[in-house]
C-alpha cells in the first residue's frame, strides 16, 4: 500500500509540473492577443452602456442635429439616420419588445 501511494505521489508531481509548463507556454502564446481582447471588451461595455441607457443615443442624434444644420442632406446623415431608425423600430418589433 504504502509503494502505492509512493507511486501516486510521484505522478501527481509530475502532472503539477506538466500542467505548470502548459500554463506558461499557453501565456506566451496569448500575449500577443491581450491588448486586441482588452480593447474588444471595452468595445462590449461601452455597446452594453449604450444599449440600456437609449437617450444617449437620442441626445447625441439631438446634438447632431443641432450643431449641422445645414449639412444634412438628401444622401448625408438625414439618409443614414433615417435607415437606422427604420432598422432599430424592425428589431424591435422581432424581439417582442
Amino acid at each position: 500500500m504504502n509503494e502505492k501511494l509512493i507511486h501516486l505521489a510521484e505522478r501527481r508531481e509530475r502532472l503539477v509540473a506538466q500542467v505548470a509548463a502548459q500554463r506558461m507556454a499557453l501565456a506566451q502564446s496569448i500575449e500577443p492577443w491581450r491588448q486586441p481582447l482588452a480593447r474588444a471588451d471595452q468595445g462590449l461595455a461601452v455597446l452594453r452602456y449604450i444599449k440600456s441607457h437609449p437617450a444617449w443615443i437620442v441626445g447625441g442624434v439631438a446634438l447632431l442635429a443641432v450643431l449641422r444644420p445645414g449639412r444634412v442632406r438628401a444622401g448625408g446623415v438625414g439618409k443614414w439616420l433615417t435607415r437606422g431608425w427604420a432598422t432599430w423600430q424592425i428589431v424591435r418589433k422581432l424581439r417582442g419588445r
